[in-house]
């Protein structure tokens, strides 16, 4: 069951400057709640971030990849999410790109895992995520596939 779809931004560090700052989608699955949830999930909240399509590259915004742990840790802290019952996926849209749009990047759906100190997020580590996890965060996606509300 979806339970947050928007733009999300984070603080950056540095004081005035803001270094790191960025905004991005967030969507937020709680698996627990789904109406066929017969199966207990040992990490039912599934936390998917992507970059925000059309955003101007500026010099505070950053990417979802650069700043993993501080998104994480953010969300976590925000959302009151137990990281331990928290999937972290960096979902990356299909892409066409050539002349005439004819070679396509599929999406991507990478699961970050941390290390977690004193509620902070660290030493992220990134593979793909494995089914059947990856066709459930896929389906998921695909019903909120429309961009979010700013």
């Amino acid at each position: 069951m979806l339970i947050h779809d928007g733009t999300f931004a984070w603080e950056g560090f540095g004081g005035v400057y803001q270094l790191a700052a960025g905004r991005c989608r967030l969507r937020i699955f709680d698996l627990s709640k789904a109406p066929h949830g017969k199966v207990a999930h040992l990490k039912p909240m599934v936390v998917v971030v992507s970059d925000l399509l059309g955003e101007s590259t500026q010099l505070r915004q950053v990417s979802v990849r650069s700043c993993a742990s501080h998104i994480a840790t953010t969300v976590a802290t925000k959302f009151r999410i137990n990281p331990q019952r928290m999937t972290y996926v960096e979902y990356y849209p299909a892409s066409v790109y050539g002349d005439h749009n004819q070679h396509e990047i599929p999406a991507k759906y990478d699961a970050v895992e941390f290390s977690w100190f004193d509620d902070k997020a660290l030493h992220p580590k990134w593979h793909p995520l494995a089914s059947p996890l990856l066709e459930t965060v896929a389906d998921l996606i695909a019903e909120t596939e429309e961009p979010p509300a700013a």
